[in-house]
């Protein structure tokens, strides 16, 4: 297979676990959003547990990449020390001038999707892409 493919099937398959993982953070964002009227808490509840789904599914299956998981899951929330706090308060100001959740979550979730594959493609996994299920007895022979 090209270079050019594995990239495509690459982006491919970040996508459809993004996917899933937005399902996933949509669906605990909207039943919080029943109990709980502050954006900022069922956001944060429903991005953590996107960012895991997605984290464990990507790393095996989309970078293959075997890696000391606890620094990946470090640079990741590295990542998201940066991202969740202003994500957070953008999305709580833009609230509070009368936009619809529910937009916010759309234009955050875009953000974040484009920004964490360019962040985990180029610095979480860098060099370490296609390593999983190697060793070094394989690599001897």
């Amino acid at each position: 297979m090209t270079d050019g493919k594995k990239q495509f099937l690459q982006a491919v398959k970040f996508t459809l676990f993004s996917i899933s993982a937005g399902i996933i953070q949509v669906a605990t964002f909207a039943i919080m959003e029943i109990f709980i009227k502050d954006y900022w808490i069922p956001y944060l509840t429903s991005l953590v547990l996107s960012i895991l789904w997605n984290f464990t599914l990507n790393r095996r299956y989309t970078f293959k990449a075997a890696v000391n998981v606890p620094v990946a899951m470090a640079k990741v929330f590295g990542f998201y020390i940066v991202f969740t706090p202003l994500s957070t308060w953008l999305g709580d100001l833009a609230e509070g001038h009368g936009v619809n959740d529910f937009l916010i979550l759309a234009v955050t979730m875009l953000s974040n999707f484009v920004l964490e594959f360019l962040f985990c493609k180029f610095v979480v996994y860098r060099g370490l892409e296609n390593t999983l299920g190697t060793d070094k007895k394989e690599e001897e022979e």
